[in-house]
């Protein structure tokens, strides 16, 4: 069924009126899942144009894209899509900023924390002193991730819990936006055996601080990279510094496709919305930005790689993690982030008349716009 964007906009105006009480009722589902449909396919052959035209084009395996310099793409990405997953290591709870894009938006005081003393491991609450007994018993992780917020507010307390992994030769790799990083701090993170530190360069804006601790942050740990929702205003902002970034002999750059939940999807409201495989809810401009990014990359030559964290990686992401978990075939955690679907989200892209859907058809006897009663 390839309902019409005129006759979608009708049943979503429907479905967004409805008591919240109701039952979405197996036929409504097949009109919003056609209308999924219809929007992502014609994404996907957008996106598709756009990426044929970047001759440099390169793939991981099939599990993701990327152009330049195989070389330096990002070790943790590699653990992340074909390793054993990507193990969070959860301690800071407070952040020094609050960006739009944020997934705890609006909601950064009421993190609660992991403990004072402890760390957070696969969910479960450990102590510094009980982490030799987790790498006696459990198989080591080929990479872990230290997450969740500004790890800098307290960096001084990561340092000898990085020791421990570097001792049991697992790549370890750390979030930051940058701002309050030092030399001294990102020193003692190399020293500690840190293999990898990405900074969310757009959380700042591009500021020239944090890419001046880019540079910092080479000398002293061996891959440095950017990531970093790929939004409009980072796009701009990175043009205007592309010079000085560059100067900081990083070694790649991952675009994150931007994905929403109910905490910061306000902030873009308004914008043409499509949902990836039922899952992830973005702005459409998040990807076609990242590809056009990549395209730039690939025809000026630059000496890093740049990935393509879109919708499709994180679904390969999650994948190949329940594959390494020996959870049954099929079996990944990808999902919508919403509890409830968020109709009116999708009014903007429904009535553009500048977005088209690739074909149409009449809907069957039962499922036209007729039948709604108001």
């Amino acid at each position: 069924m390839k309902i019409s964007k005129k006759d979608a906009l009708i049943w979503f105006d429907f479905f967004s009126q409805m008591p919240e009480d109701e039952e979405i009722s197996p036929k409504h589902e097949e009109i919003i899942y056609s209308t999924f449909a219809q929007i992502e396919a014609a994404i996907e052959h957008r996106n598709d144009t756009l990426m044929s035209k970047i001759r440099g084009l390169k793939t991981l395996e099939n599990r993701t894209f990327f152009v330049g310099n195989e070389s330096k793409f990002s070790k943790g990405c590699r653990s992340c899509l074909l390793g054993t997953g990507l193990g969070a290591i959860r301690k800071t709870n407070k952040c020094n900023i609050e960006c739009k894009f944020c997934y705890n938006y609006g909601h950064l005081e009421d993190i609660p924390p992991v403990g004072e003393g402890m760390w957070e491991i696969g969910g479960t609450k450990f102590y510094e002193k009980d982490i030799d007994l987790l790498l006696s018993i459990h198989k080591k992780p080929t990479g872990v991730a230290y997450v969740y917020l500004e790890p800098f507010m307290e960096i001084e307390k990561y340092y000898s819990v990085i020791k421990k992994f570097s001792d049991a030769q697992i790549y370890q790799h750390l979030y930051t936006n940058g701002i309050l990083a030092t030399e001294e701090t990102l020193k003692a993170l190399g020293e500690a055996g840190l293999n990898e530190i990405r900074f969310n360069l757009g959380a700042s804006n591009c500021s020239d601080k944090v890419i001046k601790n880019i540079g910092i942050a080479k000398k002293y740990i061996k891959n440095v990279g950017i990531e970093t929702p790929m939004t409009p205003e980072f796009f701009e902002a990175f043009s205007k510094k592309k010079q000085a970034i560059f100067e900081t002999k990083l070694d790649f750059i991952n675009c994150a496709e931007l994905h929403l939940n109910e905490n910061n999807i306000d902030n873009y409201y308004g914008e043409n919305m499509y949902i990836s495989r039922q899952g992830y809810i973005s702005p459409i401009w998040s990807r076609e930005l990242t590809l056009k990014f990549m395209k730039i990359a690939d025809e000026e030559n630059w000496d890093l790689a740049v990935h393509d964290c879109s919708n499709y990686t994180k679904f390969a992401r999650d994948l190949n993690l329940s594959s390494k978990e020996g959870k049954w075939f099929g079996a990944s955690n990808y999902a919508c982030e919403f509890s409830g679907i968020p109709f009116e989200i999708f009014f903007p892209i429904l009535n553009d008349d500048n977005f088209q859907f690739l074909s149409e058809e009449e809907l069957p006897d039962g499922y036209k716009p007729e039948v709604i009663e108001f």
